[in-house]
């Protein structure tokens, strides 16, 4: 949610007082030089993005003329209510990605997947088990998960290792980008207010199709322009070698799938029964709270997942345990974002963008896309991005429909796709573990993120004419 300290509200206003008097010129200038002092410090100094959001939140706020103290309680006050509003569905999040990993059942998925599909359908296969895998996953652990099986299908098929690994790399990055609850959307929900039920279930409409345009369709065009070999030693241990047993593919498929139903059921509830009063939509509105929907679908996977692979308690709590760990950078990162986000606000910029926007042909959700392109583009970071646009288009949403809102949401997460490139650390992961050069890994990966940019641009502007 949007939050706004309460030294920032004004007597009877419920517009933010910005920290300053400095005009339009002065707050564009600051907004330029804060992002550009981002940008330098993670592509130049290779300074970690925590630190660098929050230097670049104190040089927004000199160049501003804010207050530095003020500057900093605006940046604490925005760091506080994003971890609050969005830490612990990343670490469920993360929980639920690392029972699946560790017990084998993201390996039955895949394996029970592939057992069915001809050779034909190998590639839709495998965009299907990435879209599957990539939704309680972070784009890093899935990509490690699928590496293997991907280039294993590859060498027993006898297929391109592009015509079966652009699906797989393609399924994770919808989800990466357009659905939550990955870090990226749930803060862009979470600066814009937005319904998570609705952006959901829109994000599914939208990244469907841009799945198998990026996937399936742009893998056939991808085997053509790049021939690799992948280099021998690179691919991980399946996460089941160690296991003597693992969970059913019903039970397994059942669980991923199970707090995304409960959140799509909440969105259902709140359209069809629209009575805050009513007892279904209050159950609903529990049930089908992101909160509770992972929480769930964690505590019933120990029993679908942990339990059938055989661990013990302290098996359980050692995976549940080594699963919060690495998610520590990202809830630092989402944090610093959520405070650049709410400086931004406070020292008068998001209202200046605002009040310009009135003037501007552009609408809100291409204005997302163009600022998430931006900071993609500098930074290589899709978090970053994410983060950064949505707390400065945020303001332009207030006055907008539930489905609209959740539609610029979804063109920020489509913006911050755009053309990875050297600057990201998911190309040089892509690029080691396929084998190829930079030319190859442009040719393939990046121009496939930039297709789901693209792609998920237009399909966003055909919804918004109808919605």
């Amino acid at each position: 949610m949007r939050h706004l300290s309460a030294e920032m509200l004004a007597a009877g206003s419920q517009q933010p007082d910005p920290l300053t008097s400095a005009g339009n010129v002065q707050l564009g200038i600051a907004a330029l030089v804060g992002i550009a002092v981002i940008v330098v410090l993670i592509t130049r100094f290779k300074l970690h993005a925590f630190l660098a959001l929050t230097v670049g939140t104190l040089a927004l706020g000199a160049a501003a003329a804010a207050p530095l103290d003020k500057v900093i309680a605006s940046f604490s006050t925005g760091l506080g209510d994003t971890v609050s509003g969005v830490g612990v569905l990343i670490a469920l999040g993360a929980i639920l990605g690392k029972l699946l990993a560790d017990s084998g059942g993201a390996d039955q998925i895949v394996d029970t997947i592939l057992a069915r599909a001809s050779r034909r359908s190998i590639p839709w296969a495998m965009a299907l088990i990435a879209g599957i895998v990539g939704l309680p996953m972070f784009f890093e652990v899935g990509l490690v998960l699928l590496i293997p099986v991907v280039l294993l299908v590859a060498k027993r098929g006898n297929y391109s290792v592009m015509r079966v690994g652009i699906p797989a790399l393609a399924g994770l990055s919808v989800m990466h980008g357009l659905v939550p609850p990955h870090p990226g959307p749930l803060v862009a929900i979470d600066a814009m207010d937005a319904n998570l039920g609705v952006t959901l279930a829109l994000g599914l409409v939208v990244g469907i199709p841009t799945l198998i345009v990026a996937g399936p369709l742009f893998g056939k065009v991808a085997a053509r322009w790049v021939e690799t070999t992948p280099p021998e030693g690179v691919v991980p241990e399946r996460a089941d070698a160690e296991l003597d047993r693992r969970p059913g593919f019903g039970g397994t498929l059942a669980t991923v799938l199970l707090p995304v139903v409960l959140m799509l059921a909440k969105a259902l509830a709140d359209i069809v029964v629209d009575d805050p009063e009513d007892t279904v939509q209050r159950v609903m509105d529990v049930i089908g709270d992101p909160m509770t929907a992972l929480l769930v679908a964690v505590l019933v996977a120990m029993f679908t997942l942990g339990r059938p692979a055989g661990f013990t308690k302290d098996r359980m709590s050692s995976t549940v345990a080594s699963s919060l760990g690495p998610i520590a950078g990202i809830l630092l990162i989402v944090g610093a974002g959520g405070g650049f986000k709410q400086t931004l606000v406070d020292v008068g910029i998001g209202q200046m963008i605002l009040d310009l926007s009135e003037n501007w042909s552009i609408p809100a959700l291409l204005l997302g896309w163009l600022i998430a392109v931006c900071i993609r583009l500098a930074t290589g970071s899709a978090t970053v991005a994410t983060v950064s646009a949505a707390g400065l288009v945020g303001p332009l949403t207030a006055d907008m429909s539930t489905p609209q809102t959740a539609l610029v949401v979804l063109a920020v997460g489509a913006g911050s796709l755009f053309f990875s490139h050297v600057n990201d650390a998911g190309f040089w992961l892509v690029k080691e573990y396929f084998g190829m050069n930079v030319g190859q890994t442009l040719k393939s990966w990046s121009v496939m993120e930039t297709i789901i940019s693209v792609v998920g641009l237009v399909l966003l502007l055909l919804l918004s004419l109808v919605l």
